[in-house]
């Protein structure tokens, strides 16, 4: 990247001299290699400035262009807040959304998706992986469906790019949002693949000089670009190295502390999961004194809660989606395990969970109550 933020500054877009070409080759250089990860053509991938606007001109682009004949949009109750803030914003234009269940495991219910798709739907936006309990959806399923009804399939890949196997052909797979930080790529770049053949339009979020075939005018940011480029190089040669590692570094964090702290929950299919994002929920550790241990926590993980909500004291709507009452919802945590986490981190986490579990729990006459057989659910409690 640096040598494109000092020495190669000229712009991508400027085809007459040869400053403008230096960068444009860097860029479409860095457009093959994104290409390349998903199997896509280069000539499908548009940079953006992270997964949020890509799934704003996914959603919002496609549900308008075709809003003169088709008036519905399908998602789940589990997307990331972008999604579901577009769904809403095309409901105020008099679009119609149908925001589906999950079952208590968190995966979407096929039978119902395939209910749900009207002659007039546009448009299925469903993640990959989400972001909070680490759930894969059966994309390849999704996809052979609404490429069988005529559907458009959208889906926010932003936990999944580089950290599993996908083709886009392979997964019928219409458009695909893509995050450059979520790759270890520069934070502020993105893209978004918008497929050729069955051919998808989009109505443009912004106008401007027509850059990236129309559909995201402004310049792009070179550096970024080949930021997000070099990632996806890097991600599709240690892809299956990394995905051993985490796995055996998440089944060590799960073991570890479900061998010594009982009634833990891990949240989400225990199968069909990406074993780098692992939410775990304690009972009867209240969200005050769950609070005070974070620090800890996050020391050595990399989150706590999803970031896009973690200014919210609100319980986490995707914990309450998939059945989880709200106190248990309260009493979650979000482990995350990298390319670059050791098995010295990830034993100092568990060991520094069980312990201030253990403490919590003591404080609590909640947990006393558990241990003696009572059913909280069922105390009519009042106020004095």
């Amino acid at each position: 990247m640096l040598p494109y933020q000092v020495n190669f500054y000229g712009n991508p877009h400027s085809r007459t001299h040869a400053y403008g070409w230096e960068s444009e080759s860097a860029m479409e250089r860095a457009r093959k290699q994104v290409a390349d990860l998903i199997g896509a053509d280069p000539r499908e991938i548009i940079f953006t400035s992270g997964a949020t606007e890509s799934n704003n001109m996914a959603v919002k682009g496609v549900a308008r262009f075709y809003g003169l004949k088709k008036r519905h949009v399908i998602t789940t109750q589990t997307e990331h807040k972008c999604v579901l803030d577009s769904c809403r914003v095309l409901e105020s234009e008099g679009f119609s959304v149908t925001y589906l269940p999950v079952q208590t495991n968190g995966l979407v219910d096929m039978e119902l998706l395939e209910k749900s798709i009207r002659p007039d739907t546009s448009l299925v936006s469903i993640m990959t992986i989400n972001n909070e309990i680490g759930v894969k959806q059966p994309i390849g399923d999704i996809g052979r469906l609404c490429r069988s009804r005529g559907v458009f399939f959208h889906t926010d890949a932003a936990q999944a790019v580089g950290k599993i196997p996908l083709s886009v052909t392979e997964l019928n797979i219409d458009l695909m949002s893509v995050s450059g930080h979520k790759i270890y790529g520069p934070k502020g770049v993105g893209a978004l693949f918008v497929r050729r053949r069955p051919r998808v339009r989009l109505e443009p979020l912004q106008s401007g000089g027509g850059q990236e075939r129309g559909l995201r005018s402004g310049t792009v940011p070179t550096p970024l670009a080949v930021g997000l480029g070099a990632a996806c190089a890097v991600a599709q040669t240690e892809m299956e190295y990394d995905h051993r590692k985490i796995s055996a570094l998440a089944q060590r964090l799960i073991q570890k502390i479900t061998s010594e702290i009982p009634d833990v929950i891990l949240n989400g299919d225990a199968e069909k999961r990406y074993p780098g994002t692992n939410t775990t929920t304690t009972t009867t550790t209240t969200t005050t004194m769950r609070s005070r241990a974070n620090t800890f926590f996050s020391l050595m993980v990399n989150d706590v809660v999803n970031a896009c909500t973690s200014a919210s004291l609100e319980p986490s709507y995707v914990l309450r989606a998939i059945g989880a009452d709200e106190d248990l919802a309260h009493s979650s945590i979000r482990f995350g395990i990298g390319r670059f986490t050791t098995e010295e981190e990830v034993d100092y986490t568990a060991q520094k969970c069980i312990h201030h579990v253990h403490r919590l729990r003591e404080m609590s006459p909640l947990w006393e109550m558990v241990q003696e057989g009572i059913d909280i659910k069922s105390i009519k409690w009042t106020q004095h």
